[in-house]
């Protein structure tokens, strides 16, 4: 429930000023017992920069960088187990170390008044034999693998999980959930997104189980619900979100019915009463960089009880508009925010943007591309 009405924000001007628009992105927002002083999320993102998946001193300057009072932060997606990753110098919460180094990281974020999660994540099979322990072949869903070449590198095959082994896996979510509270984060997003491994066996695209974990919508998205069960009994589900993907098919991980998906899922979802769903918008770039969206969010949105966070290359005017219709709760931005660490404030001042530099996205510099983006200069 918003402090303010967005929709009744969206024309409205100040009482100081009759030229002083109150736009709906900067109104105050009450996630759970969180009070957001605005709807724009910093969205996970992959930076390649925690070195043997170790969070580094770096990245304390980078999330505080871009934390404002009352704003609310998710971070790059991180391995619940040393069979999680899939690219190098992620980080990881499985460890005591991890734990450690998060820690200064989440109290910079804290100190500037930031609400600030955890994403937590399972590649699955997008991986290869050089990241797994002993050089074993990346555990999914299934022994297809995705192929070679997609996303520039040579996926190894994956390994089907036996049955009895997928509690193990459950449970390596738990404990990065319990350990991200350790480390001080305010809650947890469970990666369900992206084709990986939670996205593996919910896509029928890719599940070509036969157990319990297979075959209907129903034990596809088994796993993950039992994923929520244990990060809820485990940490409470005020401090859980997860984000999704249905209509999307990355690392070849579509589904022939993603509607169906999508709203299994909210529902499935309402039952743990967790604190917010997070949908990535299938937006595909037209002529002259428009964006057109072919499918729909909003009966999604209207099917969850909780907090909901559209995200998919949204631009101000867009994210305005989303949440003065009540599309959405909040808007999550990516790459506008890595390169526009002060994006509320540009949002606000309808400011020019800096662009982004997508050729240092992945790189492990401490700096280039990471912190070195210019704030805005704005007069005293």
């Amino acid at each position: 429930m918003a402090v303010t009405t967005a929709a009744a924000a969206a024309g409205a001007t100040t009482s100081a000023s009759a030229t002083t628009t109150i736009i709906p992105l900067l109104t105050p927002y009450k996630m759970g017992k969180f009070n957001l002083s605005h709807r724009i999320v910093m969205a996970p993102l992959t930076r390649n920069r925690s070195y043997n998946n170790i969070p580094q001193p770096h990245a304390v300057k980078y999330y505080s960088q871009r934390t404002k009072n009352g704003g609310f932060l998710i971070t790059e997606a991180t391995g619940v187990s040393d069979t999680a990753q899939g690219y190098p110098n992620t980080p990881g919460i499985w460890t005591k170390e991890q734990v450690e180094a998060w820690k200064p990281i989440v109290d910079a974020v804290h100190d500037k008044g930031g609400i600030f999660f955890c994403q937590i994540w399972h590649v699955g099979r997008v991986s290869t034999y050089d990241f797994q322990p002993n050089g074993e072949a990346p555990i999914s869903c299934t022994n297809k693998g995705a192929t070679p070449g997609i996303d520039g590198v040579d996926w190894s095959p994956p390994r089907a999980l036996r049955t009895e082994e997928i509690p193990h896996v459950v449970n390596d979510f738990r404990l990065a959930a319990r350990n991200a509270i350790e480390a001080g984060f305010d809650g947890v997003e469970i990666h369900g997104a992206n084709g990986y491994l939670i996205d593996q066996f919910m896509k029928d695209q890719v599940n070509d189980r036969t157990d319990q974990y297979g075959g209907s919508l129903e034990n596809r998205c088994r796993f993950p619900l039992e994923i929520v069960e244990a990060v809820v009994n485990e940490i409470g589900s005020e401090r859980v979100g997860m984000r999704l993907s249905p209509f999307a098919a990355y690392m070849e991980a579509g589904d022939s019915n993603p509607e169906a998906l999508g709203l299994y899922m909210a529902k499935a979802l309402n039952k743990f009463q967790i604190l917010y769903l997070h949908v990535i918008e299938p937006r595909m770039i037209k002529i002259n960089d428009k964006y057109e969206t072919p499918h729909s969010l909003l009966p999604i949105r209207s099917t969850f009880n909780g907090t909901f966070i559209a995200a998919g290359g949204y631009n101000r005017d867009e994210g305005n508009k989303a949440v003065a219709e009540n599309y959405t709760d909040l808007v999550a931005y990516g790459r506008l925010f890595l390169a526009n660490p002060d994006l509320p404030k540009r949002f606000e001042l309808n400011a020019p943007l800096n662009k982004y530099n997508r050729s240092t996205f992945y790189i492990p510099d401490p700096v280039v591309g990471y912190t070195d983006y210019p704030f805005l200069e704005v007069p005293a």
